[in-house]
């Protein structure tokens, strides 16, 4: 037993097996920075991002997100979403109360031909995206086109949320003081 526990310490005291598991040391023994370690430790780091990203793509996610824009005029949002690949019957637009929720599902192009994907960086299966309004839309006052894989949304607002600008008179001299 004796013996066994000697070849363990052994095995873990090997200055070259100890050198390959440890990380890059970013000192020298003299505290000076080296350039050398932070190379190391950028590739180490860069080949787990790597890692990670090749790993975060998976069947099951979906369509995901769809990217949007929001702009505001004086009388309307307009809210553009980018939806390349889906066909205007599979997208759905709804009001909740002040809630514009926007829906639909990217579906998979099926092939005869039968071919060797070496990568494939598609996305299908549904997506969802969801926004609060500054303020509830009355009836009829979405207006919606698609064109070339761009969702176009024109919001008006109702009369009480258009803003309107208030001009203040300043008058001259000193403001008036408060009895006490």
């Amino acid at each position: 037993m004796a013996g066994e526990a000697k070849v363990a310490f052994d095995i873990f005291s090997n200055l070259r097996w100890r050198e390959q598991m440890s990380l890059p040391r970013l000192w020298t023994r003299s505290q000076e920075l080296t350039p050398e370690a932070f190379r190391a430790m950028r590739r180490e780091m860069a080949s787990a991002f790597r890692a990670l990203d090749q790993n975060s793509s998976s069947p099951d996610i979906g369509a995901g997100a769809p990217a949007i824009g929001v702009a505001e005029t004086n009388d309307a949002l307009e809210v553009t979403a980018e939806l390349p690949g889906v066909d205007e019957k599979d997208i759905k637009v709804s009001l909740d109360g002040n809630q514009l929720i926007i829906s639909g599902e990217k579906k998979a192009e099926s092939t005869k031909e039968e071919k060797y994907w070496h990568v494939e960086e598609r996305s299908y299966g549904s997506f969802y995206r969801s926004m609060f309004l500054p303020f509830e839309p009355e009836d009829g006052a979405v207006d919606a086109h698609f064109d070339k894989g761009v969702l176009h949304l024109t919001i008006k607002k109702p009369a009480k949320a258009i803003k309107t600008t208030k001009t203040i008179n300043i008058k001259t001299g000193a403001a008036p003081s408060k009895a006490a």
